[in-house]
């Protein structure tokens, strides 16, 4: 006869597998009986199969029986408490493989009850806020259970000052699935004045499963909430915060105080000053035929200043050019700008030449660098170095000088760029090369014959 292990057949003997019911958390067994209906000696490993397999062991795994012989194994069910393991029937199957004809391989079958289990996560954010008739906060609420379940909300606080507000006020969730509401809390009085009002309340969050396995067996006990409830609490600022008491406090006291010491001593002040200015003033010696020196007799021969004769002012160059030599005079106000771009890397010169027969004479430059970029400006007026300046330590730099800086005729104004790294200009995107801009004013006058 050939050997083999007991068939799962109808009416063999050890061949059923008892079903069983576990909670996830928990542990449950239920047992296998094995017999040896062969006439040799027989070796069977044992091995779970099927869904229950990564949380299920055979005890023991591998058992030798002689000929006509059984022995019982133990199962061990140990599923965890997560939402993976759904509540449900779930397949249960052993493999049983003997050693000396594997051919023979059979896989006893039974199923598992996986009972129900709610567990919730909850959490508010954030736990206060400040605000003068409002606040909003977001509930984030996760399902730990293996079931799906019905997620709603009620608030409690100690008054009734407050009311609340659930967008959406209802949470369908699967097992493992995380979603939000948004929680408006609205008071209907303001708080004028003083210190802000502190107003605490929780949130209790109804497991509606939870509250309908309770009802079908006819438990006692309430609805099951999340325990211990969310705390949070809103905190009413007044509309007039102190500080701004204080300042109109300090306002009024200001304005009491110019009215009642200020103010008349500045009246006093200005009418004894007016009182002086209306007193007739005796009028000094000295003059010819009575008159005060250099007050002229209205025919312009006056002999203080000068000034009516149509003389120039003393001081004033008789050229009139902005450094009293060297030009003509009819000078105007005159401005160049020189624009240089420069690729990064490299070096550009822009340039201005004064005119044949003219002198500019510089009081002002304004450098821009809008870009930021980085890099080196070497300033020249004819062959005098005015400056150099690195591109990265200003956006916008001008000079000014009283004395005006001359340059000749077919003179050049030069601004040299050495470009070492493109900024970024307001459009938030790196420029792909140097751009300055130098703007230079003063007057350009005739050259003098």
């Amino acid at each position: 006869m050939t050997p083999s292990a007991a068939s799962s057949g109808p009416g063999a003997p050890g061949l059923d597998i008892p079903a069983v019911s576990v909670t996830p958390g928990g542990t449950a067994t239920t047992s296998l009986t094995v017999r040896n209906d062969s006439d040799i000696v027989e070796a069977y490993t044992l091995e779970v199969v099927g869904d229950c397999a990564p949380w299920a062991t055979v005890e023991p795994a591998r058992i030798s029986l002689y000929p006509g012989t059984s022995e019982t194994v133990t199962i061990t069910l140990a599923p965890p408490r997560s939402p993976e393991v759904r509540a449900g029937e779930v397949p249960l199957g052993v493999r049983v493989l003997p050693a000396e004809h594997p051919e023979s391989v059979t896989v006893p079958e039974t199923t598992v009850h996986i009972e129900e289990f709610h567990e919730l996560r909850t959490e508010i954010l954030p736990r206060r806020r400040r605000g003068w008739l409002r606040g909003r906060y977001r509930l984030a609420v996760r399902n730990e259970g293996n079931t799906p379940t019905r997620i709603s909300f009620r608030p409690e606080q100690a008054g009734e000052e407050l009311r609340f507000g659930f967008v959406p006020a209802n949470l369908e969730l699967a097992p493992g699935e995380s979603a939000e509401t948004r929680l408006r809390v609205r008071i209907g009085k303001p708080v004028w004045f003083g210190k802000p009002a502190v107003w605490p309340f929780t949130v209790h969050t109804t497991d509606g499963a939870a509250e309908a396995q309770a009802e079908a067996e006819a438990s006692a006990r309430p609805a099951t909430y999340v325990r211990p409830p969310l705390e949070a609490e809103f905190v009413q600022i007044p509309i007039f915060p102190k500080w701004l008491l204080a300042l109109l406090a300090a306002i009024l006291a200001l304005l009491l105080a110019w009215f009642a010491l200020v103010r008349p001593a500045v009246r006093s002040a200005a009418r004894q000053a007016a009182d002086e200015v209306v007193q007739p003033r005796p009028t000094p010696g000295g003059g010819k035929n009575g008159q005060s020196p250099g007050t002229g007799n209205g025919t312009g021969t006056g002999d203080g200043t000068g000034k009516e004769q149509g003389g120039s002012g003393p001081g004033v160059p008789s050229g009139g050019g902005p450094g009293g030599t060297g030009t003509s005079g009819g000078g105007e106000q005159s401005s160049t700008t020189i624009d240089v771009e420069t690729a990064g890397g490299q070096d550009k010169t822009g340039s201005y030449t004064v005119p044949q027969g003219k002198v500019f004479g510089v009081t002002d430059i304004v450098v821009a660098n809008f870009q930021g970029d980085e890099g080196v400006m070497t300033i020249t007026f004819g062959d005098r170095k005015i400056t150099t300046i690195a591109l990265e330590t200003f956006r916008n730099q001008d000079y000014h000088w009283v004395t005006p800086i001359e340059i000749p005729a077919n003179a050049t104004v030069t601004a040299k760029v050495t470009c070492a790294k493109p900024g970024t200009p307001a459009t938030g995107r790196q420029a792909q090369q140097c751009h300055e801009v130098l703007n230079v004013s003063g007057e350009l006058a005739n050259v003098a014959q």
